[in-house]
């Protein structure tokens, strides 16, 4: 693999997925149960085409079975899974009835589907489709075109993935939102984590759109995190099965529920982020866009507000400092022109008038600031 790649001048190292960790461990342990002898490395394609050459640890051999771990790499894209032990097991056990020749499942630490509307089907082990084929595929190499060389009719052989650190480590992902339960998830399209990418964040907040969609839901509530779960509970006092992170990707995030079909969707958050979208960016990380202060200016300007006021207003370093000035003053009807100007500019970015949109802001105490002239109309469709 190529190790680097260079993104704004500045050099990055990539990574590897669960799913290739995985599929490694697994074509490792299958040698060694045949062979009975320890490997030092094993290789592995991709789906990316990029070919891997990975170190098996915690090797265990005996005649029943064989166990070894990769230890997973993110690269410079760390996230939660970064520098666990993936380990896979494999042993042959009596096949039932027309039962596969390859029987992959999840051990501790991988978690159980409980919920529809993911790859996976409800109770089964967190093993996606592309690692799941990259897991048998790589065995099937070691095995080779004819499997009744190693494996007759009457045996199967069976994989067991497993992480003893996932259960814990599940809890700092995505997986309990999804009604993943008891361990991580094994991922990846491409078996290759390229750094400073987006991408799989986005994927991970789309999988849950598209599982309430799947579960029925026609309306959802988007928030940027938490402090917007705390506001829609707290305060507008509706469930928070309608509720969907969306983090910094409004734009992402609102294309994919029209993709899906849903037909009302409620906003709900701070003012700092809410700004931005009310002038069209639908990216908020200040990395991004950052024009919070001429947003806010600019609509004060229209109200008629002094030059000094506004100068004062350009002096704040965040929204909330511009708010507790503007709070004091006569001008506090912003907050709602500001509201309805974030919904449009949602609606003009669906392109779609069926769908109805609604917009709540909140201040950094997740107190309520503003709502959109339409806004209660569509909190009574969550009742």
């Amino acid at each position: 693999m190529e190790e680097y790649v260079y993104i704004d001048g500045k050099k990055y190292k990539r990574g590897y997925t669960t799913g290739s960790c995985a599929a490694a461990a697994s074509k490792a342990a299958t040698y060694m149960l045949i062979t009975q002898k320890k490997i030092e490395s094993v290789n592995i394609d991709t789906p990316k085409g990029i070919y891997l050459t990975l170190k098996p640890g915690n090797i265990e051999i005996n005649k029943e079975y064989a166990i070894c771990s990769i230890q997973k790499d993110g690269g410079d894209d760390i996230d939660a899974t970064h520098t666990m032990d993936i380990f896979a097991k494999a042993e042959m056990i009596d096949r039932e009835n027309e039962g596969e020749d390859i029987y992959v499942t999840g051990g501790i630490g991988v978690g159980t589907v409980t919920k529809k509307g993911l790859k996976v089907e409800v109770g089964k082990s967190a093993i996606n489709p592309v690692p799941m084929n990259m897991i048998k595929t790589e065995i099937r190499k070691v095995l080779g075109t004819d499997l009744n060389t190693y494996i007759d009719k009457t045996k199967t052989l069976k994989i067991t993935i497993y992480a003893p650190q996932g259960v814990e480590i599940a809890k700092k992902t995505f997986n309990p939102r999804l009604g993943i339960v008891g361990g991580i998830s094994i991922l990846g399209t491409s078996g290759i984590v390229e750094p400073m990418s987006d991408e799989g964040w986005k994927k991970s907040l789309s999988i849950e759109l598209e599982m309430k969609r799947s579960q029925g839901l026609d309306k959802i509530i988007l928030v940027p995190g938490n402090h917007g779960e705390e506001f829609i509970q707290n305060e507008l006092g509706l469930d928070i099965k309608y509720v969907v992170r969306m983090s910094n990707f409004v734009g992402y995030m609102l294309m994919e529920a029209k993709r899906m079909g849903y037909k009302k969707i409620l906003l709900a958050g701070h003012i700092g982020k809410f700004i931005k979208v009310s002038a069209g960016i639908f990216h908020t990380h200040s990395k991004v866009a950052d024009a919070r202060n001429e947003i806010m200016i600019s609509n004060l300007a229209l109200m008629g507000a002094p030059l000094e006021f506004l100068q004062e207003i350009d002096k704040c370093v965040t929204a909330e400092g511009a708010v507790e000035i503007i709070d004091q003053s006569e001008y506090t009807g912003v907050y709602e022109i500001l509201c309805n100007k974030c919904r449009d500019r949602v609606k003009q970015h669906l392109g779609d008038d069926d769908i109805e949109v609604g917009v709540y802001m909140f201040r950094m105490d997740k107190s309520y600031l503003a709502k959109s002239d339409n806004a209660d109309s569509i909190v009574e469709v969550f009742r």
